[in-house]
């Protein structure tokens, strides 16, 4: 499985992001195209509930994550 950030864009400003973890970018794009015109409704990774209508949706943005540990990072001495 890999991780997919999906962004969600309502203007310039202000957007709400999902991640999501499935088998590639197509079924990432498949996901979004099943979702158009409907509620959706997620808990981001801070436990913030999101429920939104996709037609109310300017942009959407799909793109692979590489999340990095920052637990393991070097320290700067």
């Amino acid at each position: 499985m890999k991780e997919f950030k999906i962004t969600y864009f309502f203007d310039e400003v202000h957007y709400v992001r999902r991640f999501v973890f499935i088998e590639s970018q197509q079924e990432a794009e498949k996901l979004v195209k099943n979702e158009r015109d409907q509620y959706i409704s997620f808990t981001d990774s801070r436990g913030i509930y999101h429920e939104l209508h996709t037609k109310h949706v300017r942009v959407i943005q799909i793109a692979e994550y590489h999340r990095i540990d920052k637990s393991t990072k070097e320290k700067d001495t």
